[in-house]
């Protein structure tokens, strides 16, 4: 049965996800008695009538909602692929993961891949199957040739690829000289100095602002404010989502030092998954505030307000590295993941913005960003930072 022909009550009680979305976008309230009633008469499709949503939107919003939610690993691989002399692993980002394999299959058809193996699994079951892989591999022959992912403990901890980083083995070969204007700010230069590490786009961390739990204080438009006492004991983090959580830990420690960790600490309030966060407002135990990927905005409705901070989004760049002497074999692939088609993917339906010049990453205007920086990955050991900022956030928490 099509979707939009089912009941809210059928809906509802089908799948947790599934209502989940449904009262995040307001289709239906939280009166069980209402719903037992006319929600058994009401069908998706009347529903959505009757507050005037178009379709199309909603399906399209509710797809990516699921496919975040509910993400699959279906392109994890045998033991015969194990032996093809090309190896690309990575994980995905969960909003664009089917539309990019969907580009995929279609440039297979295109390209020999008959000698690679390709397993790209979805980000959100995390980094631990790859990065176990590589913290045992004794040289660069033993780890893939081409890597995709977001954060940043995989690509610069010194028992991760940061130990075959200086090593003369990885290049960045895109060919995008020029990374999109959007990335032009005064605050970040995302373009790898040394020509090692490929970018494709970002994750930019916003602010949801329940507006009805300001209490009489000023919405906050900047980390700084984020920062200060007037929001201890306010803000949900997604300390489950660790590229982004360990981004916002090492930036913050960047731009404020230890005491911003202190302060960002003292400010937590809870942790929300991203599909919890934008109908927060729902809960008793309600966050002021919510720190939470760009893409998920989309989805926010009154009395939730989505702020860009003034200083700029906090991101966790999507990286790619690419192994130097197999750049023939390599090329094509490396091409596709670089090019603007993916680039359109990742911005348009993932709210990731893109790097390639030639992609509108439709962002509001004035829009800006905020990274660590090549300085501090040069400077720094990130893994132990990491571990450090994370070990302080924890004891210094309300």
């Amino acid at each position: 049965m099509n979707i939009l022909n089912k009941n809210l009550y059928t809906l509802v009680n089908e799948n947790k996800s599934m209502a989940d979305f449904l009262y995040a976008r307001q289709i239906i309230k939280e009166d069980s008695a209402m719903l037992e009633s006319v929600g058994k008469k009401l069908t998706l499709a009347m529903a959505l009538q009757a507050k005037k949503i178009n379709q199309d939107i909603f399906l399209k919003e509710l797809n990516d909602y699921m496919l975040f939610d509910n993400a699959d690993i279906t392109l994890k691989k045998g033991d015969e692929e194990t032996a093809k002399p090309i190896q690309i692993k990575g994980v995905l980002p969960c909003p664009v993961r089917i539309p990019m394999l969907e580009k995929m299959e279609e440039f297979k058809t295109n390209h020999d891949c008959s000698q690679m193996a390709i397993e790209l699994q979805a980000a959100s079951m995390g980094l631990s199957w790859l990065a176990d892989s590589v913290r045992t591999a004794e040289n660069a022959d033993a780890i893939p040739d081409l890597f995709l992912s977001a954060g940043f403990e995989l690509f610069f901890d010194k028992d991760l690829i940061g130990k075959f980083r200086n090593q003369n083995i990885f290049e960045d070969y895109t060919g995008i000289t020029e990374y999109n204007s959007d990335f032009k700010n005064e605050s970040i230069d995302l373009k790898d100095p040394d020509g090692i590490y490929s970018i494709l786009g970002v994750v930019p961390a916003v602010f949801l602002v329940n507006e009805n739990e300001l209490n009489g204080r000023t919405m906050p438009t900047s980390w700084e404010e984020i920062l200060s006492p007037a929001w201890e004991n306010s803000v949900s983090l997604p300390v489950g989502d660790f590229d982004l959580f360990n981004a916002i830990l090492i930036t913050i420690y960047k731009i404020f030092g230890t005491d911003g960790i202190k302060r960002l600490a003292r400010s937590f309030h809870k942790a929300l998954h991203p599909s919890e966060m934008v109908h927060s407002y729902r809960k008793q135990d309600k966050p002021a505030i919510t720190i939470m990927p760009y893409f998920f905005s989309k989805m926010a409705r009154k009395p939730m307000t989505v702020v860009w901070p003034q200083e700029g989004a906090i991101i966790s760049p999507i990286f790619m590295l690419s192994k130097k002497d197999k750049k023939k074999e390599l090329q094509p692939l490396v091409d596709f993941f670089a090019g603007p088609e993916i680039g359109r993917i990742m911005s348009h339906q993932g709210r990731f913005p893109a790097v390639h010049p030639q992609v509108d990453n439709m962002l509001p205007a004035g829009s800006k960003f905020l990274w660590a920086g090549w300085d501090m990955i040069h400077q720094q050991d990130i893994g132990t930072l990491i571990k450090e900022n994370t070990r302080l956030f924890e004891m210094y928490q309300a």
